[in-house]
C-alpha cells in the first residue's frame, strides 16, 4: 500500500472515517487470499485536471480553460475514478506558492500532482479559429512518469459541451481499458450545458467578490434552470454572506438525483439551522447521512436534535465519535448533551477527552470546572464556579472529497492483490467489503462492490441478489419525494 504524502495525511486526519474503510479493505483482502488463477482487474484511479491553456488569438475565451476541469469533474468523478475538485487543486497551488491563474511549466505541474499523491494529471490546450474549437488533452502518468499520447477533439464553439464529453470519453478509455460504453453512446447520454450558462458559471467561479459571484450564478440559473451546480454555488455564496433565506431557496432547487445533491443538502442544512428552521435542517442532514454518513453530518444531526430537545442527540454525537474519535468538538458536544440530561460523570469524562485533544479549549475547561467537585475542609462539595451553559458546536466542513479520494486509493491497492487470485475469492472479497460498507451506511459504495463481485464471478448468487436488491433501493431513493 503506497504511503500517503504529507498532503494526504492532513486530509486523512480530517476524515478519520477513512481509516475504518481502510481496515475493512485490508482485513477483507487478508480473508480472501486463495489459490492463484488469472482474473479480471478493475483498479481505482485518481487524477487532477489542470485548466487548459488558451492557444487562440481570439479574445474573451480565457474562461474556457477553467471549464474543462469543471466538465471533467462532473463527468468522470465516479466510485472507481476520483477527480480532484477545484478547491483541492487551488489548495495544492497555494501550498506550492503558485498563483491560481498561472500556466505553470510541466515540471511544476508534475510536482503539484506528486504533492497531491494522484495517479494522473490532465494537461490540455484549446484553439478557436473563428469557426471551430479544437481541444487537446494529454495524461501525465505519475506512476510511470511519462506523458501518454494526446487526444484531440474539434467542434463548433456552440458545441463546447459535446466536445468536452467526447474528450472525457477519450481520457476515460485511456485510463480504463475495460470501459466498454461506445463513444457515441457516452456522448449522447450527457446533456450538454448551454454555452452562455456555462460561461456565466465559470465567471462566477473566477469572480473575486461575492456580489459578482451571485450575479453570475443567478444569470447561469436563469439561462439554464436545470443547472444544479450553479444553484449549489449560488446557495453556498448566499450562505457565506449570511443571507440564509436566499441560500435556502437556491439550495432547494438542486434535484435529489444530481451529483452535487449531497453537498447541496449539507449546506442547506447549515443555512436552515442558521435561519432557525430546525425541521428543514434535520431533513437536509438526514438526506446526506443516508447516502454518505460522515462524522460531520452525524454531528450536525446531533446539534439539530439538541435544538429540538430530542433524546437522539447523544446517539448522533456518539456515531460521530465512532467515525472520528480525534475531533474534540464531537466529545464536547456529547458532554454538553450528557450534562443537560443529568449524567454529570459521563459528561465529565467527555470533557476530559475534549481537553486531551484540545488543551486550549476554554469553554470545555469552564464547563469541566463547573462540574468538578472541590474539597474544602475535608468535605467534598460541588464547585461554585459559575459558567454560561454552552451550546453544541455545528460543523461547517464537508469532507466528501477526502472520503472518496482515499476509498479509491485504498481500493486500488487492495484490488492489485487479486491480479492472480481465484475469481471466487476475488468476488468474496467484494461481497464481504460490500456488507461491511452497507452495515455502516455506505450504500452507494456497497452497491458498487456487489456489482463488481457479480462481474468477477457471475456464479456468485449472493452477489447477484445483493446487487439487484441494493440497485432497486437506490433507484427508489433517487425518485422525487412528494
Amino acid at each position: 500500500m503506497p504511503s500517503p504524502s504529507r498532503y494526504n495525511r492532513i486530509t486523512v486526519k480530517r476524515a478519520a472515517v477513512l481509516v475504518v474503510v481502510g481496515c475493512f479493505l485490508f482485513c477483507a483482502s487478508l480473508r480472501a487470499q486463495n489459490a492463484p488463477a488469472p482474473g479480471p482487474v478493475s483498479t481505482g484511479r485518481t487524477l487532477v485536471v489542470i485548466p487548459f491553456e488558451n492557444d487562440s488569438p481570439t479574445p474573451g475565451l480565457e474562461w474556457i480553460g477553467e471549464s474543462f476541469p469543471e466538465a471533467f469533474h462532473e463527468q468522470l468523478n465516479s466510485p472507481v475514478l476520483y477527480v480532484a475538485s477545484r478547491h483541492e487543486r487551488l489548495r495544492a497551488y497555494d501550498r506550492q506558492g503558485l498563483p491560481a491563474g498561472i500556466h505553470a511549466s510541466r515540471a511544476t505541474l508534475y510536482r503539484l500532482a506528486e504533492q497531491m499523491d494522484l495517479d494522473y494529471a490532465v494537461l490540455g490546450s484549446y484553439r478557436y479559429d473563428g469557426a471551430r474549437l479544437t481541444a487537446t488533452a494529454q495524461l501525465l502518468d505519475m506512476r510511470a512518469q511519462k506523458l501518454l499520447p494526446a487526444s484531440n477533439e474539434s467542434a463548433p464553439l456552440a458545441d463546447l459541451g459535446t466536445l468536452q464529453s467526447a474528450l472525457a470519453w477519450d481520457l476515460l478509455h485511456t485510463i480504463r481499458s475495460d470501459f466498454s460504453m461506445p463513444k457515441e453512446k457516452y456522448v449522447a447520454s450527457i446533456v450538454p450545458l448551454r454555452l452562455d450558462a456555462q460561461q456565466n458559471f465559470i465567471g462566477g467561479l473566477l469572480a473575486s467578490t461575492a456580489e459578482e459571484k451571485i450575479r453570475r450564478y443567478r444569470e447561469a440559473t436563469r439561462l439554464d434552470p436545470a443547472y444544479a451546480r450553479a444553484w449549489m454555488e449560488l446557495g453556498k455564496t448566499y450562505y457565506n454572506q449570511h443571507a440564509y433565506e436566499p441560500a435556502i431557496s437556491a439550495l432547494s432547487q438542486v434535484p435529489r438525483s444530481a451529483t452535487v445533491a449531497r453537498e447541496a443538502n449539507f449546506y442547506l442544512g447549515l443555512a436552515a439551522y442558521a435561519h432557525g428552521d430546525f425541521a428543514k435542517s434535520e431533513t437536509a442532514f438526514e438526506f446526506v447521512a443516508a447516502r454518505l454518513p460522515l462524522a460531520e453530518v452525524y454531528n450536525n444531526l446531533g446539534v439539530v436534535a439538541a435544538r429540538r430537545s430530542q433524546k437522539q442527540a447523544a446517539d448522533d454525537f456518539e456515531r460521530a465519535i465512532q467515525n472520528d474519535p480525534s475531533d474534540a468538538d464531537y466529545h464536547f458536544n456529547l458532554a454538553v448533551t450528557l450534562n443537560q440530561a443529568g449524567d454529570r460523570p459521563a459528561a465529565t469524562r467527555e470533557l476530559h477527552t475534549t481537553l486531551d485533544r484540545r488543551p486550549s479549549d476554554v469553554e470545555a475547561k469552564m464547563l469541566l470546572d463547573a462540574l468538578t467537585p472541590t474539597i474544602s475542609s475535608g468535605v467534598v462539595a460541588a464547585s461554585t464556579t459559575t459558567a454560561k451553559v454552552p451550546v453544541e458546536r455545528i460543523k461547517h466542513n464537508y469532507e466528501e472529497d477526502a472520503f472518496r479520494q482515499m476509498t479509491v486509493q485504498i481500493g486500488s491497492w487492495a484490488e492489485q492483490r487479486f491480479v492472480h487470485s481465484d475469481p471466487r475469492a476475488h468476488a468474496r472479497f467484494h461481497v464481504e467489503l460490500g456488507k461491511e460498507l452497507l452495515a455502516h451506511g455506505f450504500t452507494t459504495e456497497a452497491e458498487a462492490e456487489f456489482r463488481h463481485a457479480a462481474a468477477v464471478d457471475p456464479n456468485n448468487s449472493e452477489a447477484q441478489n445483493l446487487k439487484r436488491t441494493l440497485a432497486t433501493q437506490l433507484a427508489e431513493k433517487a425518485q422525487p419525494q412528494p
